[in-house]
């Protein structure tokens, strides 16, 4: 600043200070001040003039001391030189005490350094007067103090003064807010890796491991503990690959890395749960030669293999293995180590089975099927097995009688529908007994059997297979055993003036049903297409059955027949419908009223060409909808379906509706409900020695002149259950929910195709 605006500047402040002053009051000393602060007048502030005042502490108010012990001002630490007091923002006080100097001090939270306080001049004693104050006017210019700032109603030295009414005071400008630097950005995962991640090491020395500290690897991050993920870069089938195993979310991927680091994983990203690895095992590289240039990189390669399912179309599961080169043995190892004991965790995976071989039942091929494609994968599975090849009907049930059976994890049966029937009765039959449950009587609560039953496809029809995995394939039936899949399923048992007749798991049939097992039993000597043959003729004959159906429909379950929900793998309405049959069970044995004796049943009488009862779909390659489409594996209920009399045509639409995909049950002669129990009674054949139409039928067979030209009655027919026939006329159902489980999984929705790699 010029001298000439710096001596105005100071004139303007003098004349200020000279206005404020009253009588009685100290006034500021005119000597100039000796130490001035050149830094802080030459540069300006970086900081907000209110925001630097607020920081530094208040200046004490000293004590009462007489008017020649007034030291000279000094500066305070925030002076600002000659800047115009218009142009520095103020910083306006509360009112200090009365006029004059204060009897008492004002305590200060911080007091300020012995630099900055005020010394009184030696040569001054108590007793002298003020000294002479000069004449501003007659002071040369660079004499003249410069005008200090200080906050209004309080001077450098703690003195409080009083403004004139006439002038107002400024009102104080509002405190800036401090504007925080913004964050740091944190690190983001890239796409496809999960959560933190972190690179285990064998050694400092690994050239195929990444750890957070090397450069090329800027995805290596996060902390260890113990169950971090262990990621490297690692060469699949000659491919550079960033291999990945996240032991939270137990799953191992891979994808192509042909740049330093590990990359984000595109779409030829490969993964598989750890659930679905059949195991892991060291590959043998001696004998063979590289000479690729990308595997010189490698003195000696290090490899283990990974044997996995892969998943292809229709729901069928394939064996397929990947195997991923090391250039370190102790990662190699690490690798090993890691997967194995993530294997040894899954407790569900069967060490111990039972195998029953039908070598008659379908084409005769059962052991050969076991031999080919059963077997290799239990021996990579390091699955024992014991294994019984059936001589005769009801071999395996009675084994399963007779054999101490704790020390297996499951029972594979290698057959048909007919196979699985035996185990089926086999096994519950001895959980019963053992458990001590009468198995004659309807109302018995059946105690659930603890082993798993294993269904190799190798039948005629395999309709438990289809509506369980979704395909009639060995490999794939033998895949879901290795990995120890679980699916629990309902069991219905068939009584008889209170004897157990059997157990039924699908298709429980009277009429036309019944008809052609009953019929195809007699021309087993034609193979297979006696089931056609049979087939066909029933449905010439088209007869029709009276009889009377009473029911108890099933109020615990959640679904009905035609909401067009099938049974998938993990399905809500199998577990909520158990847990609330449970709930029903708890207040019947808390003596509250049982929902059975509570409900109604209902009775429906009249002439039916068919009446069946599914526990599942009964989905085959001929009828991939099955009978039941919306029928559900676990929910303790079953499909009743009742076909009433109707004309050849009719009854045709009806039975082509099983192969596509239209609502079978849109059909005013078809009634489906879904039931937890039901009766059927049919009616007893009339007198036939005491009317004409009897005598006729002695002479010519059946007469139809006095029925419809439509439909035959007949007296009764017999029941399939499960393929079996009964000929009981007049049985009692009864569904148990969840009696057993299979080595299943369920059909899976939208079943991924994965390619090799």
């Amino acid at each position: 600043m010029p001298p000439d605006a710096q001596s105005q500047a100071a004139q303007g402040g003098r004349r200020r200070t000279a206005l404020r002053t009253r009588p009685g009051e100290l006034t500021r000393s005119a000597r100039p001040d000796p130490s001035p602060a050149p830094s802080l007048i030459a540069r300006p502030l970086p900081l907000p003039l209110p925001l630097l005042c607020s920081l530094l502490p208040p200046l004490p108010r000293p004590h009462a001391r007489p008017p020649s012990q007034v030291p000279p001002p000094r500066p305070p630490p925030w002076f600002l030189g000659s800047a115009p007091l218009s142009s520095v923002p103020l910083l306006v006080h509360s009112p200090g005490p009365p006029r004059g100097l204060s009897s008492s001090p004002r305590p200060a939270p911080l007091p300020p350094a012995e630099s900055s306080l005020p010394r009184p001049a030696p040569s001054q004693s108590p007793q002298s007067g003020p000294p002479p104050q000069p004449d501003p006017l007659s002071l040369p210019r660079s004499a003249l103090p410069v005008p200090r700032l200080v906050p209004r109603g309080r001077s450098a030295y703690g003195v409080t003064q009083r403004r004139p009414p006439a002038r107002p005071a400024r009102p104080a400008p509002p405190p800036p807010t401090p504007t925080l630097p913004p964050p740091p950005p944190q690190p983001q995962p890239r796409p496809g890796l999960l959560g933190p991640l972190t690179v285990r090491r064998p050694s400092a020395s690994a050239p195929g491991a990444l750890s957070p500290a090397d450069p090329a690897a800027p995805w290596a991050l996060g902390a260890m503990g113990a169950a971090e993920p262990l990621r490297s870069v690692l060469w699949v089938k000659q491919q550079r690959c960033a291999v990945s195993l996240d032991p939270a979310r137990a799953l191992l991927r891979w994808w192509r890395s042909p740049g330093p680091g590990a990359g984000a994983p595109g779409a030829d990203a490969c993964s598989v749960p750890i659930s679905e690895i059949i195991t892991v095992e060291e590959t043998d590289i001696n004998g063979k030669h590289y000479t690729s240039g990308k595997w010189q990189k490698m003195e000696k390669p290090y490899a283990f293999t990974v044997h996995r399912v892969r998943r292809a179309r229709q729901h069928r599961w394939r064996w397929a293995q990947v195997t991923f080169w090391c250039p370190e043995e102790q990662l190699c190892h690490l690798w090993l180590q890691t997967l194995r004991e993530l294997l040894e965790k899954l407790t569900s995976r069967p060490k111990h089975l039972l195998v029953f071989i039908n070598p008659f039942g379908g084409k005769g091929q059962g052991k050969r099927i076991y031999e080919r494609k059963v077997a290799p994968l239990f021996t990579l599975a390091s699955i024992t097995t014991e294994i019984i090849v059936t001589e005769r009907a009801n071999h395996a049930k009675e084994s399963l009688y007779e054999l101490n059976i704790d020390k297996y994890d499951g029972i594979v049966c290698v057959g048909g529908d007919g196979m699985f029937s035996e185990v089926l009765h086999g096994l519950v039959g001895r959980t019963q007994r053992d458990a001590g449950v009468d198995q004659d009587q309807p109302r018995a609560s059946l105690v659930p059997s603890p082993l798993r039953i294993g269904i190799i496809p190798a039948g005629s029809t395999d309709c438990v297979c289809y509506s369980t995995v979704g395909t009639n394939d060995a490999e794939t039936s033998a895949l879901h055993i290795v990995v120890g899949d679980s699916l629990p399923m309902d069991v219905s048992s068939v009584h008889h003036n209170s004897t157990l007749l059997r157990y039924s798991v699908s298709l429980l049939g009277y009429g036309f049903y019944g008809d052609i097992i009953k019929d195809s039993e007699q021309k087993r000597w034609m193979g297979l297409v006696r089931y056609d043959f049979s087939g066909l003729k029933t449905f010439l004959s088209h007869h029709c059955y009276e009889g009377t159906v009473s029911f108890l429909p099933a109020q615990h379950t959640v679904g009905s027949p035609r909401d067009r929900k099938p049974c998938r793998a993990g399905c809500f309405v199998c577990r909520q419908s158990k847990r609330q049959l449970e709930e029903e069970r708890k207040r019947s044995l808390y003596g509250l009223e049982s929902a059975e004796e509570v409900e109604e049943w209902k009775v429906v009488c009249g002439q039916f060409l068919a009446i069946n009862a599914t526990n599942m779909s009964c989905a085959c390659p001929r009828s991939p909808q099955g009978l039941s489409p919306a029928a559900h594996l676990g929910d303790g209920s079953s499909d009743l379906i009742l076909i009433r009399k109707c004309s050849r045509f009719n009854f045709l639409r009806f039975l082509v509706r099983h192969t596509n995909q239209g609502d079978q049950f849109d059909f005013t002669f078809v009634e489906v409900y879904r039931v937890k129990k039901f009766q059927f009674v049919s009616k007893p054949a009339e007198d036939e020695d005491g009317s004409v139409r009897g005598r006729g039928k002695k002479r010519l067979g059946q007469l139809c002149s006095d029925r419809p030209p439509c439909c035959c009655a007949v007296s009764s027919s017999a029941w399939n259950c499960d393929g079996e026939v009964l000929s009981s006329p007049a049985i009692e159902v009864r569904v148990h929910c969840q009696l057993v489980r299979l080595f299943a999984r369920g059909i899976e929705e939208n079943s991924k195709q994965e390619s090799h790699r």
